[in-house]
C-alpha cells in the first residue's frame, strides 16, 4: 500500500501522542509524518518508528503536503485550522465537538456507520469517548432488535480533560492525604476522592452540554432519530477508561443470553460476565485495549423489554486516538480517502 502523509495536529497532549502510538503499533502506511502544536513548541520531539521528530506549530502552509490530517488540539483550533487544512487538499479527522453535529460532516464509528465515510466533504468527526464506546457496545443489538429507549449514567475519568486534569488530581490526592487544603482549578471543586455530577456546562433545561451531546451524537451515528435517550455525565477519580451503566428497552423482549450470543460475535466488543466470580469489566483493566467491554448483562426488571449493562473501555485509545486511525484505515480501504495525486487525476 503506498503511504499517505500525514500530520497529527495536538501531538504533546495525551489523545495526540496516543495517535502517534496507534499509528507506528498498527502499521499505518506512513510515508511522512508531521508532529504538530496549537502554540509553537522549540527543542520538544516524540518517537515516531524509532525516529525523533522535532514538534512544529500548526500553521496553515504545513498542510499543503499532507494527505490526512489528525486534528485533536481542542475545538478552537479545530474551527480555526481544520476547514484550511481541508480547503488544501487534506482529509481532516477531527477528534473535537467542533464539526460533529454539522449536517455536512459525517460523524463516525467505523464498527457502526463506516459507510458515512465516503459522503465526507474534507473534513470527517469523531463523537466523545462515552458515546463511542456505547453505540459500539449497543449497535449490534440494534440491528436486531431496534432500540427505543437508552438511559445512561457515564463514570468518566480524568484524562479525558487532558493532562493538566490528571496532574491536578495527583497533586489534590496528596493534600488530601497530607490534610491540607485544595484549591481546584480544571475542575469547579475537588475531584480527589470525590465525585462530579458535571460534565460540560449546564443548559436551560438542567442537563449538561456533555449530555445534550451524546444524546445528539447517538442519534446521529445509529441513523435513528426517534431513539428517546436519557443521559446524566458524571466525573469519577480514575485515571484512565470510562465506565457506564445503560438500561436499554427494545422493540421485543430479549434474554441476556440471546444478548450474549450476538455481543460475543460483534467487531470490537468483548463479553465479561460472570457474576458468581465477580467477573466483569473494569476501567484499569481495560486501559491500553482497543476493545469495548460489556458485563453484567441482565434482565432489567421494571420494563418487559428492557436489559441493563455495564459498558467500559478506554477513553483515550478506543474513545479517541484509535476511533480516528480506524477512520483512515477504512476509508483507505473502501477508496474514500486518497492520496492527493490521485484526486487530482
Amino acid at each position: 500500500m503506498e503511504g499517505f502523509n500525514v500530520a497529527v495536529v495536538g501531538a504533546t497532549d495525551i489523545v495526540g501522542q496516543e495517535i502517534v502510538k496507534v499509528l507506528e503499533q498498527r502499521k499505518f502506511p506512513v510515508a511522512s509524518i508531521q508532529l504538530l502544536s496549537p502554540e509553537y513548541s522549540s527543542g520538544v520531539k516524540l518517537l515516531f518508528n524509532h525516529q525523533r521528530i522535532e514538534v512544529r506549530e500548526a500553521k496553515t502552509e504545513v498542510f499543503r503536503d499532507v494527505d490526512i490530517a489528525f486534528f485533536s488540539a481542542g475545538v478552537d483550533v479545530s474551527r480555526r485550522l481544520a476547514p484550511l487544512a481541508a480547503e488544501a487538499g487534506a482529509v481532516v479527522i477531527d477528534n473535537s465537538s467542533a464539526f460533529r453535529m454539522n449536517p455536512g460532516v459525517p460523524l463516525v464509528v467505523p464498527e457502526v456507520n463506516a459507510a458515512d465515510i465516503e459522503w465526507h466533504k474534507g473534513i470527517i468527526a469523531s463523537p466523545k469517548c462515552s458515546t463511542i464506546q456505547m453505540v459500539v457496545a449497543l449497535y449490534p443489538l440494534h440491528k436486531v432488535n431496534p432500540i427505543k429507549r437508552i438511559v445512561v449514567s457515564t463514570y468518566e475519568s480524568v484524562s479525558s480533560s487532558g493532562s493538566a486534569a490528571l496532574k491536578e488530581m495527583t497533586n489534590q490526592a496528596r493534600l488530601v492525604l497530607e490534610g491540607r487544603r485544595i484549591c481546584p482549578h480544571v475542575y469547579s471543586h475537588q475531584i480527589a476522592f470525590n465525585i462530579l455530577p458535571e460534565i460540560g456546562v449546564f443548559l436551560d433545561n438542567g442537563y449538561t452540554k456533555e449530555e445534550q451531546r451524546m444524546t445528539e451524537e447517538t442519534r446521529k451515528i445509529m441513523h435513528v432519530e426517534d431513539i428517546a435517550i436519557s443521559a446524566t455525565c458524571v466525573r469519577v477519580p480514575v485515571w484512565f477508561g470510562h465506565s457506564e451503566a445503560v438500561n436499554v428497552e427494545f422493540s421485543s423482549p430479549i434474554t441476556p443470553e440471546e444478548a450474549k450470543k450476538i455481543l460475543v460475535q460483534a467487531t470490537g466488543v468483548r463479553v465479561l460476565d460472570d457474576p458468581t466470580v465477580s467477573f466483569y469489566p473494569q476501567p484499569w483493566a481495560a486501559s491500553g485495549s482497543d476493545n469495548v467491554f460489556i458485563g453484567r448483562i441482565r434482565k432489567d426488571v421494571s420494563h418487559p423489554n428492557g436489559l441493563v449493562m455495564w459498558i467500559v473501555a478506554d477513553n483515550v485509545r478506543k474513545g479517541a486516538a484509535l476511533n480516528v486511525v480506524q477512520i483512515a484505515e477504512e476509508g483507505i480501504e473502501k477508496g474514500w480517502i486518497s492520496l492527493k495525486e490521485s484526486l487530482a487525476s
